[in-house]
C-alpha cells in the first residue's frame, strides 16, 4: 500500500505532461485518457470503498435492503451511454471541466452555476466521508484504533492529489483493480471451501429470523421495505450522474467512443458489486463480528480472520487503495467546481491557468477536511447512509444538469428556486430522522422516512418538490414575460467528437493519438462575464 501511494505522488510526471500547473492537466488529466486508462479510473472512482466495504456492511446489518446498489448500478449503464456522451461533447467544445459550468452556459446564469457548484461540494463531502470511514475501518482491523488513523488518511490523500491531480488516481486505479481482481477470486475460493453460497444464505436467514427487527431479512419486509428499496434505486441511479466526480472521470476521456465503450462495459463492475454484497451474508454465516461495534469493519474482519496473513494483507491494502482513489477524484472534482464557478466567476475573472490550478489544489484540502467533519458530526449507523445523505443534496441539481442536457425549457430563476426549496425540504427531513437503536442520536440517522405508512427515500421526495417548483415557476415567469437567460450552447455541441474543427488538439495524448486529426480540449471557453 505504501508503494502504491508513492506511485501516486510520482504520477505528476506520468507521460511527461507539458504543464501540470493548469486546470486542464491537473483537474482532468489533459482530457487525454484512452480506453484502458478511462476504464480503470471509472472503476476506481465509481466502484469504491462504498462497494467493497459499505454495501457488504449494510447487507450484514439489514439483509436484502443492501442490494439496492446492484439494480441502481445496472440502471446507470444505459443512461450513462446517452447522457454522459452528450456531456462529454458539449464540455470539450466549450472547455468545461465541471457540471456547474455547463448549467451556467446552458441557462445563461452564472448565479445558477454557482448554486449548483456549492450544492455539489456540499454533497461530495459526505461521499468522501464514506471512503475515509472505510479506510479507518481497515486500519482499525489491523490495530490502529482512534481518530489519528483518519487524520493520517486525509494527509495521505492530500499529498497525492495536491501534487499529481487526476493522474494520481488514474495510475493507482490500474494497480487497484489488479489487486481487487485477486481479492474477488480469493473470496470465491474461501466461500467454496466453507460450504458454498447455499450454506451462507441458510445461516444468514436463520440469523435474521432470530432478530427482533421486522425490517431485516433475506427478503424485503413487505410494502414499506419494497417502496424504500425502489425509491433508493431510482434516487441513487439519478444522483450518480449529478456528482461532480462522475463527470470528471468521463471528461478526461479523449473522444466520444472512449466514453461509449466504458459505459457499455460498466455491467462487469455490477457483477463484482453483487458478489461483494453477498459477502455480507457470508460474513454472517461465519460468525464474523465487527471491531468495536463498527459495521464498516465487517469486510476487513472477514479477510483478517479467514485468510492467511499474507493474503489478508493484500486484501486490506486493496480496500485501503479503493478508499483513497475515489476520495481523491471527488475532492478534485469539488475543487474544480469551486474554482471555475465561484472563484473565477466572481472573485478573479482574469485568473490564469496556473492560478486556477493552485486554487483547486488548496480547495481540495478544504473539501477533505469537510468530509472528516461529516464523519465526526453525523456518525450514522451505516456509512452507506453518508452517501445517501449526499445523494439527497446532489439530486436537487438534476433539473439543471441532467435534464438540462436534453432541454433548456426551464427558466434560470425557477431552477434556482426549485433547487433551494428541494434542499430545504431534504435537509429538514434528514434532520428529523433519528438514529435507530438505544443511545442513537436524535438527528441525521439515515435517509429513509415514512409518509402515510409508506417508507420512501428522502432524496426522491425532495426532488419531486424541486421539479414541481421549477415547472410551476417557469410557467409563471414565462407568463409574466421575464426574460430567460441566453443559452450559450448550440444543438450541434452535444454531438461534437474529437475530430470536430472547433475542438483544438493537444500535442500529446496519454494513451496514443486518435487516427483522425482532432484533439482533446476546447478551443473556446465560456467566460462567466460574457
Amino acid at each position: 500500500m505504501g508503494a502504491m501511494l508513492l506511485l501516486g505522488v510520482g504520477a505528476a510526471r506520468w507521460r511527461r505532461p507539458q504543464d501540470i500547473h493548469n486546470l486542464e492537466e491537473w483537474g482532468v488529466g489533459g482530457r487525454a485518457f484512452g480506453n484502458w486508462t478511462t476504464w480503470f479510473l471509472l472503476g476506481g472512482s465509481m466502484y469504491s470503498a462504498y462497494t467493497f466495504v459499505a454495501v457488504p456492511a449494510l447487507t450484514y446489518g439489514v439483509g436484502a435492503m443492501g442490494f439496492f446498489a446492484v439494480p441502481f448500478a445496472t440502471i446507470v449503464t444505459p443512461l450513462s451511454f446517452i447522457f454522459t456522451t452528450r456531456a462529454w461533447s458539449v464540455a470539450h467544445r466549450h472547455g468545461f471541466v465541471t457540471p456547474s459550468e455547463f448549467t451556467a452556459a446552458r441557462f445563461g446564469s452564472r448565479g445558477l452555476g454557482a448554486v449548483v457548484a456549492l450544492t455539489g461540494i456540499a454533497a461530495t463531502m459526505p461521499y468522501i466521508a464514506v471512503q475515509l470511514s472505510a479506510l479507518q475501518a481497515v486500519l482499525q482491523t489491523v490495530g490502529m484504533a482512534g481518530e489519528w488513523p483518519l487524520l493520517a488518511a486525509v494527509t495521505i490523500v492530500s499529498l497525492c492529489t495536491f501534487r499529481s491531480g487526476l493522474r494520481a488516481p488514474a495510475l493507482l486505479s490500474i494497480a487497484k483493480d489488479v489487486l481487487l481482481g485477486w481479492v474477488v477470486v480469493a473470496a470465491l475460493l474461501v466461500v467454496a471451501m466453507s460450504g458454498g453460497w447455499g450454506t451462507a444464505f441458510r445461516k444468514a436467514g436463520e440469523h435474521f429470523a432470530a432478530t427482533p427487527s421486522p425490517s431485516d431479512g433475506l427478503l424485503l419486509g413487505g410494502a414499506p421495505g419494497q417502496s424504500a428499496y425502489v425509491t433508493l434505486v431510482i434516487g441513487s441511479a439519478l444522483s450518480i450522474f449529478a456528482y461532480p466526480h462522475a463527470l470528471t472521470t468521463m471528461l478526461a476521456a479523449k473522444d466520444r467512443s472512449t466514453v461509449q465503450r466504458n459505459a457499455a462495459a460498466m455491467p462487469i463492475y455490477c457483477l463484482v458489486l453483487g458478489l461483494m454484497a453477498m459477502l455480507g451474508f457470508f460474513a454472517l454465516s461465519q460468525g464474523v463480528t465487527p471491531a468495536g461495534r463498527d459495521l464498516n469493519t465487517i469486510m476487513p474482519q472477514l479477510f483478517h480472520g479467514l485468510f492467511p496473513a499474507w493474503s489478508s494483507g493484500i486484501a486490506l491494502a486493496a480496500f485501503g487503495i479503493a478508499a483513497l482513489i475515489p476520495a481523491a477524484v471527488m475532492s478534485i472534482a469539488a475543487a474544480n467546481a469551486f474554482t471555475r464557478s465561484i472563484y473565477r466567476a466572481y472573485l478573479r475573472p482574469a485568473a490564469t491557468p496556473a492560478e486556477e490550478a493552485r486554487v483547486s489544489r488548496w480547495t481540495s484540502l478544504a473539501v477533505k477536511l469537510g468530509a472528516v467533519l461529516c464523519i465526526l458530526l453525523l456518525n450514522p449507523a451505516f456509512s452507506v447512509d453518508l452517501q445517501l445523505i449526499g445523494g439527497v443534496i446532489i439530486l436537487q441539481t438534476i433539473p439543471a444538469g441532467f435534464i438540462g442536457l436534453l432541454t433548456n425549457w426551464f427558466h434560470r430563476l425557477a431552477l434556482i428556486a426549485g433547487l433551494v426549496v428541494g434542499l430545504g425540504v431534504g435537509v429538514v427531513m434528514l434532520y428529523r430522522i433519528p438514529q435507530p437503536g438505544p443511545g442513537g442520536k436524535a438527528h441525521f440517522g439515515g435517509s429513509i422516512t415514512t409518509i402515510g405508512g409508506v417508507a420512501l427515500y428522502v432524496g426522491v421526495i425532495a426532488l419531486l418538490v424541486n421539479l414541481a417548483v421549477a415547472v410551476l415557476g417557469t410557467m409563471l415567469l414565462r407568463a409574466a414575460r421575464v426574460r430567460p437567460g441566453r443559452d450559450r450552447t448550440r444543438p450541434d455541441d452535444y454531438d461534437a467528437d474529437a475530430d470536430d474543427p472547433m475542438v483544438k488538439r493537444l500535442e500529446t495524448l496519454l494513451d496514443g493519438l486518435p487516427t483522425s486529426p482532432a484533439g482533446a480540449h476546447a478551443a473556446t471557453r465560456y467566460h462567466p462575464r460574457q
